[in-house]
């Protein structure tokens, strides 16, 4: 058999070209049109004009680099981040906040448009929170380049696959955000400094007096750590005030170093609901705290629980709606796909005094067929909430009507596939997309946080 012979790929055109910018695309690209052909363009905004050379071609659309902007964007701001222009952490800094924002709900009405054929009754005001400093979860990368001698500690560049070297990060808390240096000189003096791939980040509340923030890395090594590493590790973790724990193989190998014993879990705090969530540094939370709890607050005013009602929470992970509205319906239960975030919500229950909260593990991905003589699934249900992952929740979505709910409120962190859903609720079910609205969970990123709330006719 033979091989097909590769095709030539066409020069680049040489030379600077000008061209307008219409819009952007989902990853922070402006869009510009040269002979009828659409080119993506890094660095440029709609409504500019601009300079760019060519740097790669594609059948359907060709990409660029911005060289000048020849007449800016009024919206167009001076990034906070000097590594801004590499690294591939955040791709928006270069556009002013509230346009961010906006731009990020146009992403959501466009998606209810043109992939769900649906249209919101309402527009809830958009949540923002924090600009900076907010990101509370996080992984960075390591790599020790031999050539230069030096580590590495970052974030992927901008569509490369090197690491970007960053000597401080502006979004990430400062509790690691402004020690990227110390991590960096940690690692180039371990033994070991070839295989550790990956650094853990995980932040939770403030602990005791001060700004003391109760911080844990977790380190990915790929070979076994000898003494001087583990001294070095522990000596880390005592001088800054993280909690150390190595991963020698998947999430089931992560192991605490140091402190032994540890002293206290990370957690955060709920205090309209007088609630203390804990959780491990490799449990799924939200990464910014300010937003999770506006984000709850507008969830609980949705769906409106009274002590008479029974809700179901899909996607519950480890209680972070369920325990909240746990404390004004009559019941709540909570499903979710990981044992073990099932049993975090169940100790975080137990914690917080709470009674009225039952957890069931079960693969919300699967086929709902599978699952019917599950002892949660059925009816009785008069509310639903649900928080899928970025894939959404197609499959118990068409099985929904089943529950009998009369309002949903779908959390969502992919608009694609809220409007995929949103379709099946309102198309083929008979709700209707009573509201909708964006939160800014990750500013300066194109990420999309929604909520939607749906109403049986």
């Amino acid at each position: 058999m033979t091989r097909r012979s590769k095709r030539k790929r066409k020069p680049l055109p040489a030379g600077l070209v000008q061209a307008r910018i219409e819009s952007l695309t989902h990853d922070a690209r402006g869009v510009a049109r040269v002979n009828g052909k659409a080119v993506f363009i890094d660095g440029a905004l709609p409504d500019e004009e601009v300079m760019f050379v060519y740097v790669d071609q594609h059948k359907r659309h060709d990409e660029g680099n911005l060289v000048q902007v020849l007449t800016p964007s009024v919206h167009r701001v001076e990034p906070r981040c000097v590594h801004f222009s590499d690294c591939g952490g955040c791709s928006l800094q270069h556009m002013d906040p509230a346009q961010q924002i906006h731009a990020k709900q146009q992403m959501l009405l466009d998606s209810f448009a043109h992939i769900g054929k649906v249209t919101a009754e309402s527009l809830l005001p958009p949540l923002i929170g924090p600009q900076w400093g907010y990101r509370r979860k996080g992984r960075l990368g390591a790599k020790y380049v031999l050539k230069k001698s030096e580590m590495l500690v970052g974030f992927r560049e901008k569509r490369g696959h090197y690491l970007a070297q960053l000597t401080h990060c502006e979004v990430l808390h400062p509790a690691v955000g402004e020690r990227i240096m110390a991590l960096r000189a940690l690692l180039e003096g371990l033994h070991a400094r070839l295989e550790i791939p990956q650094i853990e980040v995980a932040i939770g509340d403030k602990s005791g007096e001060g700004d003391h923030y109760t911080a844990a890395l977790v380190f990915r090594n790929l070979v076994t750590l000898d003494e001087h590493d583990l001294a070095r590790l522990c000596e880390f973790g005592e001088q800054h005030g993280f909690q150390i724990y190595l991963q020698p193989g998947g999430y089931e190998s992560v192991t605490l170093l140091w402190p032994t014993p540890l002293e206290s879990m990370l957690s955060y705090g709920l205090p309209e609901y007088n609630l203390e969530m804990f959780f491990l540094p490799t449990d799924f939370t939200q990464v910014n705290a300010d937003l999770n709890r506006a984000m709850i607050r507008r969830a609980l005013v949705l769906l409106d629980p009274q002590s008479e009602d029974r809700i179901l929470d899909l996607f519950c992970g480890l209680g972070n709606f369920t325990l909240p509205l746990a404390r004004h319906a009559g019941q709540v239960v909570g499903v979710e796909g990981d044992e073990k975030l099932v049993q975090r919500a169940g100790e975080n229950a137990r914690h917080n005094g709470i009674a009225n909260a039952k957890f069931h593990t079960a693969d919300l991905n699967l086929s709902m067929d599978l699952m019917m003589n599950a002892s949660w699934f059925g009816r009785g249900f008069n509310k639903i909430l649900l928080d899928p992952p970025r894939t959404g929740a197609l499959e118990i979505v068409k099985r929904l009507p089943e529950f009998g709910a009369s309002r949903i409120v779908y959390v969502s962190c992919n608009p694609a596939t809220l409007a995929r859903d949103a379709a099946e609720l309102v198309h083929q079910h008979g709700y209707r997309l009573r509201s909708a609205g964006v939160m800014d969970m990750f500013p300066h990123t194109t990420h999309v946080e929604s909520i939607a709330l749906f109403e049986k006719k």
